[in-house]
């Protein structure tokens, strides 16, 4: 298969990793806040991570978006720490690097697709698998209405991950794929 090559941007990498570090660090603080019996404040900060894992699929390939995973995600483990804890700083680790990575790969599979079924598709399978990881290892056991977080803020990613096809179309000419016109991959500029 000949697959593209896509050019890295040291700035663009940069700012996935400081965006999705922020991101992750800002939602593990907040799930500590419940809205009602059905939400902690999280659902509306997390499914943004999606959004900036395509975006970086979309314009520097999926090397460049786990470039940006596995930085973020020490970042966020680190600020999630200080912030919220370790039973949420694991739980949120393991989620996050498996849903993620999960997302890279569907995405890059759909990307010849409509501009849509890229993002919607592969953000749709990898907040599935972030929701089953990532309440059963926080809150399992805990006597906190986690089942019913679970399922308001799975909700609320799907509702999310809908409105965030809004910004990446905006972002989308601005953010176009980079490749390598040599059909091989270029040193970071």
């Amino acid at each position: 298969m000949n697959e593209p090559r896509f050019r890295l941007s040291t700035t663009g990498i940069f700012a996935g990793v400081t965006a999705m570090a922020a991101i992750v660090a800002l939602s593990n603080y907040l799930v500590q806040f419940a809205i009602n019996d059905w939400l902690t404040w999280a659902a509306f900060s997390y499914p943004i991570a999606f959004l900036v894992t395509d975006l970086t699929n979309r314009s520097m390939g999926p090397r460049a978006a786990r470039m940006v995973i596995g930085a973020g995600f020490a970042l966020a483990v680190v600020l999630s720490l200080w912030l919220a804890g370790p039973r949420i700083a694991v739980a949120s680790g393991s989620a996050f690097l498996v849903a993620q990575l999960l997302d890279v790969a569907i995405f890059d599979r759909l990307r010849a697709g409509r501009w849509w079924s890229a993002p919607l598709v592969s953000s749709t399978f990898g907040s599935v698998v972030d929701t089953v990881l990532f309440w059963n290892i926080a809150f399992l056991g805990t006597g906190l209405p986690w089942v019913t977080w679970a399922l308001g803020d799975f909700a609320v990613k799907i509702a999310m991950t809908t409105v965030m096809l809004l910004p990446f179309r905006l972002l989308m000419p601005a953010l176009p794929p980079r490749l390598d016109g040599n059909g091989a991959a270029k040193a970071l500029d």
